[in-house]
């Protein structure tokens, strides 16, 4: 293996990149960030110093600028083609340039190229951007700041336009020479309860006694291992509200930046005892490339991902509704089906479908998903029963908007529930997917459980459908809207609804208010939500709504220069131009004419090394270039698509599997000891049957830590067969022993408890009585009310 050692290159040169200096602004849920690139020319030569690195695809970046030796130069937006020749030519007559572009495969890479860095010079290159923070379910904000870019798997042939392709010298995170300081400020009327984070922090200094403003900053030393991620819970997050914000005084009336434009944020209060869905047709598609074989954190003992999606796969089977239909395609250079065909939900094909994933493996090479989606699609529907689809993957492919696209087609027909898995999971994909699908959209590294977020994204595809959907507005007689959000057809519990509109007309005089209302049907019911705002809109000068919505739009229109159909690229340009947000069709140029020193021969190019987060089961092997073993994962005839050759560090990785326990299913032997709950609990969650019900045998005893003559001897069989009693003990450990997971076994719970009220009938109370008598349990009986 390369050695690199203190601040060098590969070409053995000084690295320019010196320091990322980053400061972040909270407002309630809207994060603006300022992101500083520090760079200094060591060497005897002008250079030019390309640094590609990851974002959020949310985020609207907005500005750029950079600071040479005193000197500031901002930059300005323009067409991408024409700010490509613009700082060639810049270049080329002596001129300092700098361009700042988004990748043309995907919303959430960029890359920073200054030109012309003359010796002993130094430059502070500084890009703004604001974004939406998502809600987690305990009422969480979800502040996060990409610092991983993992390698992306590329096709053969694939066209050679994605800042990916710049080669970029990849380092062990412990060798990486340029640093990173985030200083975070929060500020919420309704008070900051508390912050957390995956890295160290500094300890929370409130700035009031009210608590209604906190700073927080990141400890010294963060060696880029692992994204940055603040969880802010504020003390109340479930309120709905309405932020106007004025328009650019300069720019005429009319125009999206010239007029108002309303951020509107609802709850809706969907009720939850609102009987679940028992029909549908759900396909889990599987990520087994090279790269799931990756631990899911750079921390010591961390899961590796293809074992938490295991382990969440066997949850989500047991927690399907008796009478639905089912598959499990598994994805990497080919792609193979558990079945034939999507089978109807019993013991047998549940059966089936465990003892394949026992055998998953993360072991078919790169990551191609468009050929097993577009198989998916390919097939009939199942009459009565929508097609969910559950897709698991870390993300790591380069062209994401010819994935998305194919999503987005085929919308009408299914809804995708996506889940990223790991450090530097792409959130163009996993965003991109479910948004164009009206699906959600899950993050999972390490410290949130897989499982949890998983049985919340069932929950919600097996809710019943929301209908007849609509806004309305009520405002003074000269003033309207335009919608600036697509048009909202899917909402689930728990969820924020955010709609960005754009107010035209006359403004009212101060003290008016407007009013806005979301309406919606729930099985026959209609349910109203109101809020009440005044009419006055608020400046700032960073007219964060208004990119905001701007972006938003582009979300809608940009699918990156070769997906954005014909009809949409010009629109896309033009909205990107106007807003100052930066878009598949334009970058950000910068270009320091005081400078004008002609260079003599090309520049000297310097790539700034990336990191590569490596597990000690992955080592990196830059001379091997074999392909991964293939088809080792589900027993039977597997159906291939060809496998396509690709240059992927996936392929350059030796792996080897660790060991298993439970049949080499789910736990790691590191991750959960053998007496723990969470090894407890997934035993017995893997032997409960189809139907809801278990079985009384020695691995129930097991988890029940007695014996089976135990069991049997209290047995009461003139009022409950043994599978009854087996069930009623299961259910009364779940909730004396594992309260704190219950989210992942609610599901389950509830299918048991259905099967041992038709099972037991009239006995059931005193069944439950004595099975809560013989395991000394407090557990309250009304938990078997059904």
């Amino acid at each position: 293996m390369v050695q690199f050692f203190g601040l060098l290159t590969l070409q053995r040169k000084p690295v320019p990149l010196k320091s990322i200096s980053v400061s972040v602004s909270i407002y309630e849920f809207v994060a603006g960030v300022s992101a500083t690139l520090n760079y200094e020319n060591e060497e005897e030569v002008p250079l030019e110093a390309i640094f590609v690195f990851p974002m959020d695809e949310d985020s609207a970046v907005y500005s750029f600028e950079a600071l040479v030796d005193g000197t500031k130069i901002v930059a300005e937006l323009q067409d991408k083609m024409k700010a490509r020749t613009n700082y060639k030519n810049a270049i080329s007559q002596g001129h300092q340039a700098f361009l700042l572009e988004e990748d043309s495969s995907s919303r959430d890479v960029f890359s920073c190229n200054v030109g012309n860095l003359q010796p002993g010079s130094k430059a502070a290159v500084t890009l703004k951007y604001v974004q939406e923070l998502p809600l987690e379910t305990d009422g969480a904000l979800r502040f996060v700041l990409p610092a991983v870019l993992n390698p992306r798997y590329k096709l053969s042939g694939s066209p050679k336009d994605s800042c990916l392709d710049v080669k970029t010298p990849i380092v062990p995170v412990e060798d990486l020479p340029y640093t990173l300081s985030m200083v975070a400020t929060i500020d919420s009327q309704h008070g900051i309860e508390k912050v957390q984070s995956n890295c160290p922090l500094s300890p929370t200094e409130y700035l009031g006694e009210d608590k209604t403003s906190a700073q927080v900053s990141l400890a010294a030393g963060h060696k880029f291992d692992r994204d940055v991620e603040l969880l802010i819970y504020y003390s109340e997050v479930h309120t709905p509200s309405v932020v106007l914000e004025m328009g650019m005084p300069n720019v005429k009336p009319g125009h999206l930046m010239g007029d108002p434009t309303a951020m509107v944020s609802f709850y809706p209060n969907i009720p939850e005892d609102q009987p679940s869905n028992t029909c549908g047709e759900f396909i889990f598609l599987m990520d087994r490339s090279g790269s799931m074989q990756s631990p899911m954190n750079s921390q010591d003992r961390s899961q590796l991902r293809i074992q938490a999606a295991k382990e969440t796969l066997i949850l989500l089977l047991k927690s399907l509704p008796i009478g639905c239909y089912f598959n499990i395609y598994g994805f990497g250079s080919s792609y193979e089906a558990c079945f034939p065909e999507s089978v109807k939900y019993t013991q047998q094909t549940m059966e089936e479908a465990l003892g394949r994933v026992t055998l998953m493996q993360a072991n078919l090479g790169g990551t191609e998903i468009l050929a097993p989606l577009q198989d998916i699609y390919r097939r009939p529907s199942i009459p009565g029963h929508p097609l969910q689809l559950f897709v698991f993957t870390d993300g790591e492919v380069t062209d994401t908007f010819s994935v998305i696209k194919e999503v987005g087609i085929n919308r009408q027909k299914h809804r995708c529930f996506s889940f990223g898995i790991g450090e530097g999971a792409s959130t163009s994909l996993i965003k991109g997917i479910a948004r164009a699908s009206g699906g959600t959209s899950e993050f999972i590294t390490g410290k949130g459980r897989m499982q949890s977020k998983a049985l919340r994204t069932l929950k919600r595809s097996l809710q019943p459908v929301v209908e007849n959907v609509s806004l309305s507005w009520h405002l003074p007689s000269r003033l309207s809207t335009e919608m600036l959000s697509p048009e909202q057809t899917v909402i689930f519990r728990g969820q924020r609804l955010i709609i960005y509109a754009q107010l035209t007309g006359k403004m009212p005089a101060a003290e008016t208010t407007g009013e806005v209302c979301l309406k919606y049907t729930l099985q026959g019911k209609t349910f109203e939500d109101k809020v009440t705002f005044p009419l006055q809109p608020k400046p700032d000068a960073n007219l964060t709504i208004h990119r905001l919505a701007a972006k938003s739009l582009l979300q809608t229109k940009d699918m990156g220069l070769r997906e954005t159909p014909a009809s949409d690229k010009k629109d896309a340009l033009n909205l990107s131009l106007e807003s100052g947000v930066i878009s598949s069709f334009t970058a950000f140029i910068a270009i320091n004419k005081e400078l004008n020193k002609p260079v003599q021969g090309p520049l000297a190019h310097r790539n700034i090394l990336r990191p590569i987060v490596l597990s000690t089961s992955a080592p990196l092997n830059l001379g091997c270039q074999a392909a991964l073993p293939m088809g080792l994962g589900f027993r039977g005839t597997p159906r291939f698509q060809p496998v396509k050759k690709a240059v992927s560090v996936e392929h350059n990785m030796a792996y080897h599997i660790d060991d298993y326990s439970l049949c080499g299913l789910m736990t790691h032997k590191d991750h959960h000891s053998p007496d723990s709950v969470e090894n407890h609990l997934v035993q017995l969650i893997y032997h409960q049957n189809a139907n809801g019900s278990w079985d009384l045998n020695e691995d129930l005893a097991k988890v029940l830590g007695m014996s089976l003559e135990e069991i049997t001897a209290a047995h009461p069989a003139e009022l409950v067969d043994s599978s009854g009693w087996a069930t009623i003990l299961a259910v009364i450990w779940l909730h004396g022993n594992s309260k704190d997971f219950k989210c992942e076994w609610e599901l389950l719970e509830r299918k048991a408890v259905a099967w041992m009220h038709v099972h037991a009938g009239s006995t059931m109370p005193l069944v439950v009585k004595a099975a809560i008598t013989f395991l000394k349990s407090s557990v309250d009986p009304a938990i078997f009310t059904y």
